[in-house]
């Protein structure tokens, strides 16, 4: 028994320092379709600022962006970063040249304090950095709702 739990021991030290000598790999570097279609949104670093809100409504902004690629844009999928953020998005080809839009709600109701949420956008747009989604931003602060029963000035 000793010499099997030994010789195991021994087999799987030696697959490790085997593997410990192969050279790491990277990904490779996707190409980039020239011709793919491509997002520009209007607004500054695909961020928007609230500022301050009021704590109840929902909070909306709409991401306008242009199809500046020479293919249409098809975007199949938007999920946020969290339950509280809701993005709505057109589901028909957006063609070269065309405008678009995602609309992105936040739901402030019992969420008072800071805001900062992420979109994810996946579609066939060629992005940067070789990234595999856009990422939309809403940042923000809640301010609590007055109380009914609060003293006014």
């Amino acid at each position: 028994m000793k010499k099997i739990l030994l010789s195991l021991c021994l087999t799987i030290g030696l697959a490790g320092v085997a593997n410990a000598q192969n050279p790491v790999t990277t990904a490779p570097v996707k190409a980039v379709n020239k011709n793919a279609a491509k997002f520009l949104f209007t607004d500054k670093n695909s961020t928007y600022d609230f500022g301050k809100i009021p704590e109840g409504p929902v909070a909306e902004h709409v991401f306008e962006f242009k199809n500046v690629g020479k293919e249409p844009l098809i975007i199949s999928n938007a999920n946020a970063s969290c339950g509280c953020t809701t993005p709505e998005w057109n589901k028909e080809p957006i063609l070269p040249g065309k405008k678009g839009k995602i609309t992105v709600r936040y739901n402030t109701q019992g969420r008072v304090g800071p805001i900062a949420k992420s979109v994810y956008i996946t579609s066939n747009a060629a992005l940067e950095d070789g990234k595999d989604k856009y990422e939309l931003y809403i940042k923000g602060e809640v301010v609590a709702a007055p109380t009914p029963d609060a003293p006014k000035n």
